[in-house]
């Protein structure tokens, strides 16, 4: 739809409407027609302007014509007037739209805008639509005709502002944005008039301005410029001249004028009658109003106004700008209170924010400030706006401390809260600005002093909790201030500071870079890596570029203590990670803005106060006295106590600490062309802060390093804000976010920042020569002030002496200033005199630099850097009252540097003799004392030499080849560490025993003093230094080599003793080769031949030398040459050898090693240095001694030695050595001296010669006599009734090592007496030998057993092969070896020990005790393993001979046996990593197998073995049994189930054995009574089924319920008759034996052998099984009657227990059930006894006086007894006589009231006896059972016996 159609659709309902309210509607019908008939027609038509205006007044009803041309144009625009004219809204409402639809198209003459506007003017008092419409359609009606101006458009904007004054708010603010869209349509239109080339001069009007002059402005010109000038004056509450308006709000032409200034500056700027009305009108009523009474709305408006003139008019309004900025200013700077925020007085504090935000504005933009600074302050005579400003920030920011707080973290980490001078930062930045520059003290000095007690600990900075959501100066729509937080005005502050420094340095970095850094260069003109300074006067004047370096530098220079004040206050305060990090750009902006404009004053001044923050004063102070705590703290600690969050943890750098000396360092790299004398400081910090991160426990972990970083209580804790999306609160609090951190927070670890540290020295190799030598200079400055304030001298260096023999070899730049120790100065804190350090800083960084700048050293004339670096080194070294550890370093990087020089010299030039010539002199006052006193100097004198030493011989050893001068200095350095020795040795002219055995030996030189063990040092580097020029030996001249032997000579008798040993031994054998192989001229034979004796006596003396090295190795040359040569040698030499050379050998190194007892041993303090005390170190001599004589002998002693004319008396003399050896030295050497022997008794089997037969068996019988003794000496030993270290006291203890070379010599003296003699030794004999062989193998004071479980040790297999080998063809012999073997297998248990610990410890030495469950135990148990088995064999090897049973052998032999057997489950495991059998079990086999084969053997024999012999091996044989049934099985209850039915079945091979190959024997008449009853007891005792855990009656004697004791008489009747079972009753359930079913077996047994077996039952019940009765069961009825007769009581009593007690148990126990064992026992018993059938008699005989007599052969019944008591004898005779015994006890069981055991049991199928309850027996019948049934059967079967059934 087109706007002509909707202009007709608007007409069609303005019609309709009108015909409604009058019934004139010709007009409006007439428009219709006009626009259905042409619609474009009547449109150009109108805009023509051709019509006839009517103007309608329905109040006087009459009719106003205006006619014009056109009469289309009348007819259209009519009706819409008419409308307009009515009173009706809906009609005014239409009309008014379709005014506008005919405004938009342009369809309304220029003629009837005037109409038009008058007709709105009209309406304006309908209501709110039509107001809201009235200004849609001015809008549109100004947009659409642009010629509205002057009157006219006064007219139009008359109507909004009435509107805008609406107390309607929609109109209100419509009308508002109308007017400032048509007021921005009225500039744009002066804007659009400005590009025209001409205004048409009719149009022109004169205006007068206000300084009364007039302009000429066009139309829109002067449109605009009335309107901003109504809109100043309104704003002013002045008249207006354009606008007929009385009133207009300020705020909202002040909104107005904001609108305008903010889209038209440039116009403004154009238009000088524009900057007039700034000028005249705005800018007073500005100041007015900012004077007046604040009013938020108003000042906030006004300040936004303030901020427009100041950015973009500060130029035309310098003035203005200058009163506005002070203005401001000063708003900042007055005091403010926030509680009169509406009151005149003090300002509200909101008025301060608003100039703040607007000084955040200025502030950023850099070059306003530099235009600030060029008007105001450049001049003497300026208002120092810029000046001003800085020091009113200064002083906003450090107002309230308390409010900002402490930042924690910039104090260090561990550090104490206060300082000593009691600040509570720590820092004086006005000190620090006053170190520098007095002028800039006291803008500096007003900063943290005075803030001590008013930090708050929750107080903090951050962009989160300090800044507004919406700044306060964009709220235009609040009435009243918004609540500021307290801190957002320091916020401002901040960033007003940060966006200065800022400025300075994004104007001044591009361009240093492009004048220095990128400027043209010359062809050949290196680059520069390290630019100095900006040299501002070498700029060209007239440049921009220049002139505003010029004013930043002067910005700089004036305001930098402002700034450095206000900084240092500020980065100490508790700010976030975010500030923080803006504020320590700001430091680094101004520091390197200073330094690359040559501002050495405040250069230095931030790069100190950088230092302070990177390095606190009080964590250097505090890790001085730090102690690291011993153990990790347990409980509560202090801090948690206190609330306190952080651990307490060492002394240390934060990570903010950490971040200020990142910055430091990167500073101090960017300004390293620059600094100059300014590297002291950095120097000085980085020392410090190298001494922080590598102090002991200053560097912890990066995590824990992490984990203490906070930025205080409003720093985010590295998580997205609240705002952010997707997340939910929970997830946001467990999971926060971590935002990227600022680059400067990274890489922050403690060694990432020294790598950063180590790239500042490395960038050294950058710097021009000047720079390298400020460099240079500070680092030796720094180290010259650090060992003054370290020197143990009174007075510092740089004073006195000390600063003159400091001073004297180096350039005064190298060194520091004479200062007073009282004034000295310290940035880091370590200012304490005395502190000492283990190295100096500037000392390791000088060698580091040094080492980077090798090649500036050598080729660059050393006034560079050489002649310092060297001096300065040089003057530490020789400087007494320097620490030694200082001077050490110096020396060692002194050292390094001159190492390297020749390796990097060239081949070519003078340039190598004179760097050599430098080195090698500089070299030589290190090394060569300058005096006695310095060759005898301290210990640090020497280790200096000692270093200088090692240089010499890596020079020697690198380049020595290259050499080509100093040799003379070499050789001087290297004699200069020789003296001569303290004792000289009196040359004898006799033999070599007589130089052996002289008195007067060198001693060795005491080494306890530091003098000698630095005099040994230097020894050793000369030698070493030495030994390289002995490479070219058979180059050198002879003068040369004499010279060089001589050396060699002065060496070899120096203290040391590898450098003794080696020139003596090694060098000097070398050169004695050398000899030799020229001795093969014949010219000058003789001559090497003197200086080869010479070599030998040397070598032969040091045999005996008091150092063990070179005894050693003399010894070893010794008998390597003899071993060498002796093949050529005569027996008359042998003969000297052995007496002359061998023997005194022997003599004298005996008489050294039993000089000093072990007792009288020094403490371990005196140990020679290898780790062996003196006296072991002879015993290792003598030890190799005696190994090297035992090879020669071994090798020689049949073709030489023996056949010497004093072989015996020779043999004697060293038997008698190795027995002296052996008794009387210490016990290491007893094993070299036994096997020395065994050598030597193993030489002669080559000895097959007859002639030498009877020396052979001399020398045997006289190795045998000291073999004995040796032996008894261990006896003795290993009987001693003392502690082993008694034992051990005299000699030592003998070691298993010495036992086997013991037990080695009988061994290889047996088989030489074997192959010589072919016979075995006497019995005699072989009794010492075993009795010996038995005290070794007991030894129990060996220090150095080994595992003796899974295998024999050495000891014990020797022991065993020398017994194996004994021949047992004669008598005795075997008896001998048995009863040893027997007593080797009890060992296992009866003499196993633990090592005692002491025994190793070296004598004299404190003794640790050592749990016994870590020693070593000698257990025998391999040993037992292997003779249980031996003994059977032997046994079975032996058994028919009767001497093994007479004398007591197989006693001995049962006896071993049963002791496993008894112990059993307590024996010690068979092995440790195999599976072998138990010893018990072992024992067990061995023991069965001997019992079995030696009873049959006993018969055999026959009278050959005596009664004695007999009954004493019948109670061997009886108490193996008893210790294998009663043996503790306790522990097999923990075994698994299948494991304990294996045990049990192995138990029954015991029973077994019993049953099947003793009982028939056990009752032969040599066996006494006593023994069978024992056996008896046994059976009673192992078959018990239940023990009570606590004493009951039934617990007594066995006869308590029947007879008084087994084997009384009891009478049947009287004493059964009333059984007192009250008194013997119980409740108690009893504890279960370990194996039921073995005591079953017992019982079984016990039954078995006390029944007849011969009575019609051959089927019986044994085990849990049936069997036959086998013949011997039925044989020998005499024996088994007798053994029945005496077991027979044991038997009654067990039975009569266990049915009394159940009886008893049952009154009390009532319907209490029984546990099941006692059921079970109750019906076994029954069962048993209802079986059981007697031999007839043997009850009687049982209870006789003749138990044995009676049972073969009872006496008669004596018929003359009463019935009762003839009937009570028949009975006892008869084979159920049990029954009749236990007769009331069976009434008992048969009368119990209750219920009584019963169980279902399988019958035997042929009526034999019965078997126990659930053993199944083949094809039985299942019957059930109880226990009165059975009671009542055994009661029938003794009635029928006695005829009563």
């Amino acid at each position: 739809m087109n706007r002509t159609s909707l202009t007709h659709r608007h007409i069609t309902v303005f019609g309709q409407r009108v015909q409604e309210e009058t019934p004139r509607n010709t007009r409006a019908e007439k428009s219709l027609a006009i626009l259905r008939s042409s619609p474009e027609q009547a449109t150009a038509s109108l805009a023509s302007g051709g019509f006839v205006i009517h103007v309608y007044s329905f109040s006087f009803l009459s009719v106003v014509s205006y006619v014009e041309d056109g009469a289309q144009s009348d007819d259209l625009l009519r009706p819409v007037f008419m409308g307009c004219a009515t009173k009706n809204a809906k009609v005014v409402a239409i009309s008014l739209g379709s005014l506008q639809r005919l405004i938009a198209l342009k369809a309304v003459p220029q003629s009837a805008v005037p109409m038009i506007i008058n007709t709105m003017s009209d309406a304006m008092s309908q209501g709110v639509d039509i107001q809201l419409r009235i200004l849609q359609t001015l809008v549109s009606l100004i947009t659409n005709f642009p010629f509205v101006h002057g009157d006219l458009l006064g007219e139009a904007l008359l109507l909004c502002f009435r509107l805008q004054d609406s107390r309607i708010a929609v109109v209100s603010s419509t009308a508002a944005a109308t007017l400032r869209q048509l007021v921005m349509f009225v500039v744009d239109k002066m804007v659009e008039e400005d590009k025209q080339d001409s205004v048409d001069l009719k149009l022109v009007e004169h205006v007068t301005l206000p300084d009364g002059t007039t302009a000429a402005l066009g139309p829109f010109a002067r449109d605009a410029y009335s309107v901003f000038e109504d809109l100043c004056l309104l704003a002013n509450s002045e008249k207006p001249h354009f606008l007929h308006l009385e009133y207009l709000h300020k705020t909202f032409a002040l909104e107005l004028i904001e609108s305008v200034l903010t889209n038209y500056h440039e116009l403004f700027r154009k238009h000088e009658q524009l900057l007039m009305l700034l000028r005249h009108h705005l800018c007073p009523m500005l100041l007015k109003s900012l004077s007046d009474r604040a009013v938020f709305p108003l000042t906030l408006r006004c300040t936004r106004v303030v901020f427009l003139l100041l950015k973009q008019f500060s130029f035309e309004l310098k003035t203005e700008a200058e009163v506005f900025l002070m203005l401001l200013i000063r708003m900042i700077s007055d005091d403010v209170d926030s509680t009169l925020s509406d009151h005149s007085g003090s300002r509200p504090v909101w008025t301060r924010v608003l100039s703040m935000e607007i000084m955040r504005g200025l502030c950023s933009d850099a070059e306003l400030i530099r235009n600030i600074w060029d008007r105001y302050d450049a001049e003497e005579s300026g208002s120092k706006v810029f000046s001003s400003l800085i020091s009113s920030l200064k002083r906003l920011v450090t107002e309230k401390p308390a409010l900002l707080g402490v930042s924690s973290q910039m104090m260090g980490i561990g550090a104490p809260s206060h300082s000593e001078s009691g600040s509570s930062y720590g820092l004086d930045v006005g000190g620090v600005a006053g170190m520098v520059a007095n002028a800039a003290a006291t803008a500096a000095s007003a900063t943290v002093s005075g803030v001590v007690g008013m930090i708050g600990a929750g107080a903090g900075l951050s962009v989160q909790t300090s800044a507004m959501k919406l700044q306060c100066i964009d709220q235009l729509d609040k009435a009243d201030s918004p609540p500021i937080p307290e801190s957002y005005v320091y916020l401002l502050g901040v960033q007003c500071i940060v966006s200065l420094c800022e400025g300075f340095a994004s104007f001044t970095g591009p361009l240093y870079n492009t004048i220095v850094v990128q400027r043209p260069r010359g062809a050949g003109e290196p680059i520069i890596r390290a630019p100095p300074a900006l040299d501002l006067a070498t700029l060209p004047p007239d440049e921009q570029a220049s002139r505003q370096l010029r004013t930043v530098r002067s910005m700089v220079d004036n305001g930098w203590p402002a700034l450095l004040a206000a900084l240092s206050f500020i980065i100490s305060t508790n700010l976030s990670d975010e500030l923080f990090v803006d504020v320590l750009t700001s430091y680094q902006a101004m520091t390197n803005v200073a330094g690359m404009l040559a501002l050495t004053t405040p250069r230095d001044a931030f790069l100190t106060s950088l230092a302070k923050f990177a390095i606190p004063s009080r964590v250097v102070a505090s890790l001085e006295s730090y102690i690291e705590p011993p153990t990790p703290r347990s409980g509560v600690s202090l801090s948690e106590n206190l609330g306190l969050t952080s651990p307490l943890q060492p002394p240390g750098l934060s990570e903010r600490n950490l971040v200020c000396l990142k910055v430091l360092v990167s500073s101090a790299l960017f300004l390293a062309g620059s600094l100059g004398e300014s590297w002291y400081g950095i120097m000085e910090a980085l020392q410090n802060a190298d001494y922080v991160l590598t102090m002991k426990g200053s560097q912890p972990s990066s995590g824990r390093r992490g984990s203490t970083f906070t930025g205080g209580p409003n720093t985010p804790t590295r998580s997205v804000s609240g705002a952010t999306g997707g997340t939910s609160e929970a997830g946001r609090a467990s999971h926060p976010p971590q935002p990227a951190r600022h680059s400067l927070l990274a890489d922050i670890d403690p060694d990432n920042v020294q790598l950063a540290i180590q790239r500042l020295f490395e960038a050294s190799k950058s710097l021009e020569d000047s720079a390298f030598q400020d460099f240079v200079n500070a680092l030796c400055k720094l180290s010259s002030e650090m060992i003054g304030m370290q020197s143990n001298a009174t007075d510092v260096l740089g004073e006195a002496e000390s600063t003159d023999e400091l001073t004297a070899p180096v350039s005064s730049a190298t060194l520091s200033p004479r200062i007073d120790v009282r004034h000295r100065r310290r940035v880091s804190g370590i200012h304490l005199p005395r502190t000492l350090r283990t190295g100096d800083f500037g000392v390791e960084r000088l060698g580091t630099v040094a080492m980077l700048n090798i090649h500036r050293l050598i080729y660059r004339t050393p006034e560079v850097a050489w002649n310092t670096t060297t001096g300065h080194l040089l003057s530490i070294i020789s400087l007494p009252s320097a620490p030694q550890a200082i001077r050490v370093q110096a020396a060692r990087v002194l050292d390094e540097i001159l190492v390297i020089v020749p390796r990097n010299l060239s081949s070519t030039g003078d340039l190598q003799a004179k760097a050599q010539r430098r080195v090698l002199d500089v070299l030589s006052k290190q090394i060569v004392p300058a005096s006695e006193a310095g060759a005898a100097g301290t210990s640090t004198n020497v280790e200096l030499r000692r270093m200088g030493l090692e240089a010499l011989h890596q020079i020697l050893q690198a380049s020595g080849h290259t050499l080509v001068v100093g040799w003379g200095s070499i050789f001087e350095m290297l004699g200069s560490v020789c003296k001569p020795p303290v004792l000289m040795r009196t040359i004898s002219s006799d033999s070599v025993s007589t130089l052996s055995l002289q008195d007067h030996r060198p001693k060795p030189l005491l080494l306890g003093y530091n003098s000698e063990r630095g005099y040994t040092a230097l020894v050793k580097i000369a030698f070493q230094s030495l030994k390289l020029v002995c490479d070219s030996v058979s180059s050198l001249s002879p003068e040369d080599l004499r010279l060089c032997i001589s050396t060699l000579g002065q060496f070899g008798r120096q203290a040391d003793t590898n450098i003794a040993l080696t020139a003596a031994e090694s060098l000097l054998w070398s050169v004695s080769d050398s000899i030799q192989s020229k001795r093969k001229d014949v010219e000058e034979e003789p001559e090497y031949s003197a200086l080869w004796m010479f070599l030998l006596l040397e070598v032969l003396g040091l045999c005996t030398d008091a150092r063990p090295e070179v005894r050693v190795g003399a010894i070893q040359t010794l008998f390597r040459a003899m071993q060498l040569y002796g093949a050529t040698l005569s027996r008359d030499t042998w003969n000297d050898c052995m007496w002359k050379v061998t023997f005194p050998l022997l003599d004298a190194i005996s008489e050294e090693t039993r000089r000093i007892p072990p007792e009288s041993a020094g403490p371990p303090s005196s140990a020679h240095p290898s780790g062996s005390t003196p006296d072991q170190a002879w015993d290792e001599s003598k030890s190799l001694a005696l190994q090297s004589i035992g090879s020669i002998i071994k090798e020689f002693f049949v073709t030489k030695i023996m056949h010497l004319s004093t072989f015996s008396d020779a043999w004697k003399v060293f038997v008698a050595h190795i027995q002296d050896t052996v008794l009387l030295d210490r016990r290491p050497l007893s094993t070299p001296a036994l096997q020395c022997l065994d050598k030597a008794i193993g030489s002669l089997s080559e000895a097959t010669d007859e002639a030498t037969h009877s020396r052979v068996a001399e020398a045997l019988e006289c190795a045998w006599r000291a073999w004995d003794d040796i032996g008894d000496a261990v006896l003795q030993a290993g009987t001693s009734h003392f502690s082993p270290l008694m034992v051990s006291g005299s000699h030592g203890a003998f070691t298993q090592e010495s036992l086997v070379a013991f037990l080695d010599v009988v061994r290889t003296m047996r088989r030489m007496s074997w192959q010589h003699m072919r016979t075995e030794w006497p019995l005699a004999r072989l009794t010492r030998l075993m009795e010996i062989l038995k005290g070794v193998l007991t030894y129990s004071n060996s220090p150095d057993y080994r595992p003796d479980v899974d295998a024999l040790t050495p000891v014990q297999a020797s022991v065993i092969d020398i017994v194996q080998a004994i021949d047992l063809a004669e008598s005795g012999v075997p008896s001998l070896v048995m009863r040893d073997l027997s007593e080797f297998s009890s060992l296992a248990f009866l003499a196993g020990f633990h090592a005692n610990p002491t025994l190793l410890s070296v004598p004299g030495s404190p003794v640790t005790p050592v749990p016994t469950s870590t020693r070593k135990q000698v257990t025998y148990i391999g040993l037992s393993k292997k003779t249980m088995p031996t003994l059977i064999e032997l046994y079975m090897r032996f058994k028919d001979h009767a001497e093994i049973y007479e004398d007591g052998t197989l006693e001995a032999v049962l006896s071993a046996y049963g002791i496993p057997i008894k112990l059993k489950y307590e024996c010690p495991a068979p092995s440790k990593f195999g599976k072998d059998m138990p010893l018990w079990k072992t024992a067990t086999t061995c023991f069965l197998r001997m019992v079995t084969e030696c009873v049959m053997v006993l018969l055999k024999l026959g009278e050959a073995i005596s009664d004695t012999r007999v009954e004493a091996i019948w109670r061997q044989i009886i108490e193996g049994f008893r210790g294998g049934i009663l043996a503790d099985c306790s522990l097999a209850e923990t075994f698994g189930l299948e494991e304990q039915e294996v045990e049990e079945n192995f138990d029954l091979a015991l029973i077994s054995s019993l049953e099947i190959d003793l009982v028939r024997h056990l009752g032969g008449p040599r066996v006494p009574d006593y023994l069978v009853g024992q056996l008896a007891k046994i059976l009673h005792k192992g078959s018990q089924l239940y023990k009570f855990s606590f004493h009951t009656p039934r617990s007594g004697s066995p006869g308590h319920w029947g007879c008084s004791n087994v084997g009384s008489s009891c009478n049947s009747g009287d004493e059964y008759e009333k059984l007192d079972l009250e008194s013997v009753g119980s409740t108690a359930t009893g504890e279960v034996v370990p194996r039921e079913r073995f005591s079953y077996w017992c019982f079984d047994l016990l039954f078995l052998i006390c029944s007849d077996v011969t009575s019609g039952a051959c089927l019986v019940r044994c085990h849990g099984r049936s069997l036959m009765m086998t013949p011997w069961m039925i044989d020998q009825e005499t024996a088994r009657r007798r053994v029945a007769a005496l077991c027979l009581p044991s038997l009654l009593d067990r039975c009569k227990t266990a049915m009394v007690g159940y009886i008893a148990d049952e009154v009390l126990r009532g319907s209490l059930p029984f546990p099941r064992v006692r059921e079970d026992e109750l019906l076994y018993v029954l069962r048993k006894l209802l079986d059981l059938r007697l031999w007839p008699g043997t009850l009687w005989a049982a209870f006789s006086d003749a138990p044995s007599a009676n049972s073969a052969s009872p006496p008669a019944v004596d018929p003359s007894l009463s019935p009762s008591a003839l009937v009570a004898d028949v009975v006892k005779r008869s084979s159920v006589a049990h029954l009749y015994y236990f007769y009331p006890v069976l009434c008992e069981i048969a009368s119990i009231p209750r219920k009584t055991p019963a169980a279902w049991v399988l019958t035997s199928p042929v009526g034999g006896s019965q078997g126990r309850i659930g053993a199944l027996e083949g094809d039985g019948k299942v019957v059930e059972v109880d226990a009165r049934a059975l009671a009542k059967a055994c009661l029938g079967v003794l009635g029928k016996e006695m005829g009563a059934v």
